[in-house]
């Protein structure tokens, strides 16, 4: 696994598609243990997963990250799954969804949950107090950095709601965050660091969603 702050390390890359590479993130500065965001597709970081303490909570993005695994890595370490009340349905046939979200607050972990519907309708993205006073950006496949290095929205022709998704980066381009991870991507990696430009990124990727949708 890569370190990326003294708190947050990347799991390896998996192509579940082809074309398509994610990560999952564990985050060991929860206040309620470790917390892994998104999934992984196998279990070779598990090991690394118990050395650095393990996983108490696991959080997703959206549907498309549910899989097998969600129910390995529940037997595994224990981990409470947090995922979209909107896309209980779907998720639910893998594993048991302990946690249904469905409203912007913060959590006994200290994250933000913040709905952002419209790549898919329980698209849901995650603000961290990360350390050294540094906030993470968990955001599923709402927004990423195009493999062009442009801003995009994840909008997929006829499943997803191009309204539903403009207003999203419109409530996303409020915050101000420090690193910007996605869940798929097809840039170099799904870190980003937008710095102060990250309305302007929000503001490219609602420019680029009205080209196309």
């Amino acid at each position: 696994m890569r370190q990326i702050r003294s708190d947050l390390w990347e799991t390896r890359r998996d192509s579940p598609f082809p074309g398509l590479s994610t990560h999952a993130y564990l985050w060991t500065g929860g206040r309620c243990g470790n917390v892994l965001f998104y999934s992984t597709q196998t279990d070779a970081d598990f090991a690394d997963l118990q050395r650095l303490g393990g996983v108490a909570h696991q959080y997703l993005s959206h549907r498309d990250e549910a899989g097998p695994m969600l129910g390995r890595i529940a037997a595994q370490f224990g981990a409470r799954l947090h995922a979209p009340v909107a896309e209980l349905a779907d998720i639910g046939r893998h594993t048991r969804v302990d946690v249904p979200i469905g409203s912007r607050h913060v959590d006994a972990n200290g994250i933000e949950v913040i709905p952002t519907p419209g790549h898919s309708p329980g698209s849901t993205c995650y603000l961290v107090p990360g350390a050294n006073g540094q906030e993470y950006l968990f955001t599923g496949d709402t927004i990423f950095l195009g493999e062009d290095g442009v801003w995009a929205a994840g909008h997929l022709p006829g499943i997803s709601d191009a309204g539903q998704l403009r207003n999203s980066l419109q409530v996303l381009g409020t915050l101000r965050p420090d690193l910007v991870i996605s869940s798929a991507f097809a840039s170099e990696s799904a870190v980003q660091v937008p710095g102060p430009r990250w309305a302007q990124c929000t503001g490219q990727a609602r420019d680029r969603l009205a080209q196309v949708a």
